[in-house]
Protein backbone atom coordinates (compact mmCIF):
# COMPACT_ATOMS: atom_id res chain seq x y z
CA UNK A 1 0.00 0.00 0.00
CA UNK A 2 1.06 3.42 -0.80
CA UNK A 3 1.36 5.70 1.75
CA UNK A 4 -0.89 8.54 2.13
CA UNK A 5 0.26 12.02 1.10
CA UNK A 6 2.17 14.22 3.42
CA UNK A 7 0.55 17.70 1.83
CA UNK A 8 -1.31 18.48 5.65
CA UNK A 9 2.45 19.04 6.75
CA UNK A 10 4.37 21.63 7.35
CA UNK A 11 7.65 21.77 5.07
CA UNK A 12 10.26 21.20 7.82
CA UNK A 13 8.16 17.95 9.14
CA UNK A 14 7.47 16.92 5.31
CA UNK A 15 11.43 16.91 4.93
CA UNK A 16 11.98 15.32 8.09
CA UNK A 17 9.05 12.74 7.01
CA UNK A 18 10.68 12.00 3.79
CA UNK A 19 13.89 11.46 5.37
CA UNK A 20 12.61 8.80 7.33
CA UNK A 21 10.65 7.13 4.76
CA UNK A 22 13.70 7.07 2.66
CA UNK A 23 16.12 6.05 5.21
CA UNK A 24 13.39 3.24 5.58
CA UNK A 25 13.57 2.21 2.27
CA UNK A 26 17.34 1.95 1.94
CA UNK A 27 17.63 0.01 5.36
CA UNK A 28 15.28 -2.40 4.50
CA UNK A 29 16.83 -3.39 1.46
CA UNK A 30 13.55 -1.25 -1.09
CA UNK A 31 17.18 0.34 -2.78
CA UNK A 32 20.43 -1.39 -2.65
CA UNK A 33 23.52 -0.29 -2.57
CA UNK A 34 24.52 1.63 -6.67
CA UNK A 35 20.35 2.04 -7.14
CA UNK A 36 19.47 5.68 -8.39
CA UNK A 37 16.68 7.45 -6.82
CA UNK A 38 14.39 9.69 -9.24
CA UNK A 39 13.37 12.86 -7.40
CA UNK A 40 10.12 12.69 -9.71
CA UNK A 41 9.33 9.06 -8.80
CA UNK A 42 9.71 9.76 -5.18
CA UNK A 43 8.20 12.75 -5.18
CA UNK A 44 5.20 11.20 -6.17
CA UNK A 45 5.25 7.96 -4.11
CA UNK A 46 5.36 9.97 -1.20
CA UNK A 47 2.51 12.93 -2.43
CA UNK A 48 5.09 15.69 -1.66
CA UNK A 49 6.79 18.38 -4.14
CA UNK A 50 10.44 17.47 -5.64
CA UNK A 51 11.85 20.78 -3.60
CA UNK A 52 11.21 18.69 -0.62
CA UNK A 53 12.20 15.63 -1.67
CA UNK A 54 15.70 16.94 -2.65
CA UNK A 55 16.11 18.24 0.48
CA UNK A 56 15.42 15.03 2.33
CA UNK A 57 18.27 13.41 -0.68
CA UNK A 58 20.50 16.19 0.59
CA UNK A 59 20.11 15.32 3.70
CA UNK A 60 20.83 11.62 3.40
CA UNK A 61 23.82 12.29 1.00
CA UNK A 62 25.31 14.26 3.89
CA UNK A 63 24.75 11.02 6.32
CA UNK A 64 26.32 9.17 3.55
CA UNK A 65 23.35 7.02 2.56
CA UNK A 66 23.60 8.93 -0.83
CA UNK A 67 26.02 9.35 -3.13
CA UNK A 68 25.71 11.28 -6.40
CA UNK A 69 26.22 9.04 -9.39
CA UNK A 70 26.05 9.28 -12.84
CA UNK A 71 24.44 12.00 -15.02
CA UNK A 72 24.54 13.40 -11.29
CA UNK A 73 21.80 11.87 -9.60
CA UNK A 74 21.67 10.23 -6.54
CA UNK A 75 22.60 6.64 -6.39
CA UNK A 76 22.63 4.42 -2.74
CA UNK A 77 25.81 4.38 -1.50
CA UNK A 78 28.37 1.10 -1.54
CA UNK A 79 31.10 0.26 0.70
CA UNK A 80 34.50 -1.79 -0.92
CA UNK A 81 35.76 -4.24 1.34
CA UNK A 82 38.73 -1.78 2.08
CA UNK A 83 36.33 0.82 3.23
CA UNK A 84 34.37 -1.17 5.40
CA UNK A 85 37.11 -2.16 7.10
CA UNK A 86 38.31 1.08 7.74
CA UNK A 87 35.01 2.41 8.96
CA UNK A 88 34.70 -0.20 11.23
CA UNK A 89 38.26 -0.22 12.97
CA UNK A 90 37.01 3.94 13.56
CA UNK A 91 33.81 2.69 15.05
CA UNK A 92 35.94 0.73 17.08
CA UNK A 93 38.08 3.41 18.47
CA UNK A 94 35.07 4.79 19.45
CA UNK A 95 33.19 3.15 21.12
CA UNK A 96 36.39 1.53 23.08
CA UNK A 97 36.38 5.32 24.41
CA UNK A 98 32.85 4.90 25.26
CA UNK A 99 33.44 1.83 27.68
CA UNK A 100 36.30 3.15 29.01
CA UNK A 101 34.48 6.19 29.91
CA UNK A 102 31.27 4.09 31.29
CA UNK A 103 33.58 2.14 33.31
CA UNK A 104 35.21 4.77 35.41
CA UNK A 105 31.96 6.73 35.73
CA UNK A 106 29.93 6.93 39.20
CA UNK A 107 27.19 5.97 37.25
CA UNK A 108 27.70 2.76 35.63
CA UNK A 109 25.77 0.36 37.43
CA UNK A 110 23.24 2.78 35.89
CA UNK A 111 24.15 2.76 32.53
CA UNK A 112 24.56 -1.28 32.75
CA UNK A 113 20.83 -1.77 33.62
CA UNK A 114 19.91 0.38 30.79
CA UNK A 115 22.32 -1.16 28.63
CA UNK A 116 20.81 -4.16 29.29
CA UNK A 117 17.55 -2.47 28.17
CA UNK A 118 18.58 -2.29 25.21
CA UNK A 119 20.12 -5.86 24.90
CA UNK A 120 16.11 -7.36 25.32
CA UNK A 121 15.37 -5.36 22.06
CA UNK A 122 17.94 -7.94 20.62
CA UNK A 123 16.68 -10.59 21.97
CA UNK A 124 13.38 -10.17 19.58
CA UNK A 125 12.95 -12.18 17.28
CA UNK A 126 9.58 -11.60 15.60
CA UNK A 127 10.93 -8.38 14.35
CA UNK A 128 11.45 -7.67 10.26
CA UNK A 129 15.20 -6.96 8.80
CA UNK A 130 14.99 -2.37 9.49
CA UNK A 131 13.67 -2.86 12.83
CA UNK A 132 16.43 -5.40 13.99
CA UNK A 133 19.13 -2.56 12.43
CA UNK A 134 17.74 -0.03 14.43
CA UNK A 135 17.88 -2.12 17.76
CA UNK A 136 21.24 -3.10 16.61
CA UNK A 137 22.55 0.89 15.96
CA UNK A 138 20.45 1.74 18.99
CA UNK A 139 22.45 -0.32 21.01
CA UNK A 140 25.86 1.15 20.04
CA UNK A 141 24.56 4.49 19.84
CA UNK A 142 22.81 4.48 23.40
CA UNK A 143 26.67 2.95 24.18
CA UNK A 144 28.13 6.32 23.21
CA UNK A 145 25.58 8.64 24.78
CA UNK A 146 25.78 6.69 28.11
CA UNK A 147 29.73 7.98 27.95
CA UNK A 148 28.79 11.43 28.32
CA UNK A 149 30.61 12.73 25.90
CA UNK A 150 28.93 14.71 23.55
CA UNK A 151 31.92 14.88 20.58
CA UNK A 152 31.94 11.09 20.55
CA UNK A 153 28.18 11.11 19.65
CA UNK A 154 28.46 13.44 16.96
CA UNK A 155 31.40 11.39 15.86
CA UNK A 156 29.71 8.26 16.23
CA UNK A 157 26.72 9.69 14.49
CA UNK A 158 28.35 11.23 11.61
CA UNK A 159 29.48 7.33 10.76
CA UNK A 160 25.99 6.05 11.23
CA UNK A 161 24.80 6.40 7.45
CA UNK A 162 27.96 4.65 6.28
CA UNK A 163 27.55 1.82 8.61
CA UNK A 164 24.15 1.71 7.58
CA UNK A 165 25.01 1.22 3.96
CA UNK A 166 27.95 -1.65 4.99
CA UNK A 167 24.40 -3.38 6.67
CA UNK A 168 22.71 -3.32 3.62
CA UNK A 169 25.81 -4.84 1.62
CA UNK A 170 24.97 -8.02 2.42
CA UNK A 171 21.51 -7.53 2.30
CA UNK A 172 18.87 -8.96 4.71
CA UNK A 173 19.52 -12.64 4.84
CA UNK A 174 23.17 -11.78 5.60
CA UNK A 175 23.43 -9.57 8.04
CA UNK A 176 21.24 -10.65 10.68
CA UNK A 177 23.91 -12.92 12.85
CA UNK A 178 25.71 -9.84 13.62
CA UNK A 179 22.95 -8.30 15.45
CA UNK A 180 22.01 -11.30 18.21
CA UNK A 181 21.51 -10.58 21.52
CA UNK A 182 24.40 -13.05 22.48
CA UNK A 183 27.13 -11.10 20.45
CA UNK A 184 26.78 -7.88 21.79
CA UNK A 185 25.70 -9.20 25.82
CA UNK A 186 29.60 -9.30 26.23
CA UNK A 187 30.23 -5.99 25.91
CA UNK A 188 27.57 -5.43 28.89
CA UNK A 189 29.19 -7.98 31.30
CA UNK A 190 32.62 -6.53 30.92
CA UNK A 191 31.47 -3.22 32.22
CA UNK A 192 29.43 -4.94 34.71
CA UNK A 193 32.33 -6.16 35.72
CA UNK A 194 33.95 -3.05 35.85
CA UNK A 195 37.08 -5.33 33.79
CA UNK A 196 38.22 -2.74 30.98
CA UNK A 197 40.99 -4.46 29.48
CA UNK A 198 38.21 -7.37 28.93
CA UNK A 199 35.59 -5.08 27.57
CA UNK A 200 38.21 -3.63 24.89
CA UNK A 201 39.40 -6.84 24.11
CA UNK A 202 35.42 -7.88 23.73
CA UNK A 203 34.38 -4.43 21.63
CA UNK A 204 37.84 -4.76 19.67
CA UNK A 205 36.70 -8.64 18.32
CA UNK A 206 33.00 -7.55 18.15
CA UNK A 207 34.29 -5.06 15.25
CA UNK A 208 36.86 -6.99 13.98
CA UNK A 209 34.05 -9.87 13.26
CA UNK A 210 31.66 -7.56 11.85
CA UNK A 211 34.29 -5.92 9.53
CA UNK A 212 35.44 -9.42 8.47
CA UNK A 213 31.74 -10.03 7.98
CA UNK A 214 30.35 -7.07 5.82
CA UNK A 215 33.65 -6.67 3.97
CA UNK A 216 33.45 -10.26 2.58
CA UNK A 217 29.17 -9.97 1.94
CA UNK A 218 29.92 -6.67 0.21
CA UNK A 219 32.73 -7.37 -2.00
Amino acid sequence: MSPEPLSSLDRSTLRERARKALRAAITSGQYRPGDHLGEVELATHLGISRGTVREAMRHLQQEGLLTTGQRGMLRVNSLRPHEVRELFRVRAALEKLAVTEIISSPEREAAVGILRGALSELAETDVDFAERVEADLSFHLLLCRLAGNSMLVEAWRNLEGRIRVAIMNGGPDRAPPMMSQDRHAPIVDAIEGVDLSAALRVLEQHMADAADHFANIGG
